[in-house]
């Protein structure tokens, strides 16, 4: 396994670790979830074995199994995941912890070094602020990097969106290339985390920041409050863990108000949508399906299987464009011939939350297909557990 250098001791232990599982008797396994995030692009399979390694480690003092980990680097899959409880602990990003603490998860620790997303300007530029970027070419990291997520964020908070703030845009999944954009003066403004523009006037580089969010944490870990191990313990042994290892610095006392501000920053969809009737309240689409409205689930498999409602089928919308109103949808997979063909049957779309594109734009796809009686669940799945309604567990069956 290679490892990054300030990870060298962490990812040795890891596969110590690793060597020692083998001979642990089997049992059920806390279902873990590790994305390191954006912060070191080196090397993300050397910081996930590490975290594995650690997060075995503290398990096993705080008397838990040991870690069934997946590695991830989409934040929008774990945010998926973490509103549909997939996973018992969760490592990730602010955006991947904020939003999993709104959904029954509890921070356990995070890394010392907050996070902050900064906008940058050649010295010589006549841009001075964020009024005076927009119209420019901005350059900014891919859109599950936490910088475009608090960028993204902060525009449509402002009630705008990024293209219409920036007629180009130029994104590229490492931080460091946009330096290149900027000095080959292709971009006019780049989005990037605080410490790397920090680190590009240190080494000279002349630049200077010219609007900047508020800080969020760092890496952190939340655990679910049902998950069979207690937050208490599992934070003194995993911080013990961390310490004795000489990691990075972390600290334990986290609180989900530190998650306030990037939990609600996320990439909420609209309120409306022409066409559709909007529905927040479970109650609804109950006497909806009484009445015999179909509940089509736009979620993954993964996450059909962890809880839906009792009767949905799962027609999963593959996304890969934009959480934006402008999305382009040629970039999307969904397939419209499983919603039937009578297309005046009424249908009910939903997934994971207000914050959960994919129901929004299955919607839309259906009423552009001709469908005339479609039901958009905006607060899907999370709303129909929180009001104490039944969800039924496994995968979908064929047909």
């Amino acid at each position: 396994m290679a490892c990054f250098p300030s990870w060298r001791t962490l990812c040795h232990h890891a596969l110590g670790v690793a060597l020692g599982l083998l001979l642990l008797p089997a049992q059920a396994q806390i279902r873990v979830s590790i994305n390191p995030g954006d912060q070191i692009e080196a090397d993300r399979v050397g910081i996930f074995n590490a975290w594995k390694g650690a997060l075995d480690a503290g398990l096993r003092k705080a008397g838990a199994s040991a870690a069934q980990a997946r590695f991830s680097s989409d934040a929008t899959a774990d945010m998926n995941a973490g509103r549909a409880n997939v996973f018992d602990l969760m490592v990730g990003p602010a955006p991947v912890i904020g939003s999993a603490v709104r959904y029954g998860y509890v921070p356990v620790v995070g890394a010392t070094q907050k996070a902050r997303a900064v906008l940058v300007a050649a010295e010589g530029s006549a841009i001075a602020d964020w009024a005076q970027s927009k119209g420019k070419r901005l350059g900014m990291p891919g859109q599950d990097s936490v910088v475009t997520y608090l960028l993204r964020g902060e525009v449509q908070a402002g009630n705008t969106t990024l293209a219409r703030q920036y007629p180009s845009i130029y994104q590229t999944r490492y931080q460091d290339a946009l330096l290149t954009c900027l000095e080959l003066r292709r971009c006019d403004v780049v989005a990037v985390e605080e410490v790397v523009a920090k680190r590009w006037a240190a080494s000279g580089k002349k630049v200077k920041v010219v609007w900047q969010s508020r800080e969020v944490p760092g890496l952190s870990v939340a655990l679910h409050k049902d998950a069979q191990v207690s937050a208490d313990t599992l934070r003194s042994a995993l911080m013990a863990e961390l310490a004795r290892l000489d990691a990075f610095g972390y600290t334990g006392t986290l609180t989900v108000k530190d998650f306030e501000y990037v939990s609600t920053l996320g990439y909420f969809t609209p309120r409306t949508l022409e066409g559709a009737t909007l529905i927040e309240d479970p109650a609804q689409v109950e006497s909806l399906l009484a009445a015999g409205a179909r509940y089509i689930d736009a979620r993954n498999q993964e996450e059909f299987a962890a809880g839906h409602v009792p009767g949905a089928i799962l027609v999963p919308y593959v996304e890969k464009s934009a959480k934006d109103p402008g999305y382009d949808p040629k970039l999307d997979q969904f397939d419209l011939q499983r919603l039937g063909d009578n297309k005046a049957q009424p249908l009910v779309f939903g997934c994971n939350g207000p914050e959960c594109w994919k129901s929004f734009k299955a919607s839309r796809a259906a009423l552009q297909a001709g469908y005339t009686k479609v039901y958009w669940f905006r607060t899907g799945v999370p709303a129909w557990r929180s009001s104490g309604r039944p969800l039924d567990r496994g995968d979908a069956k064929a047909g």
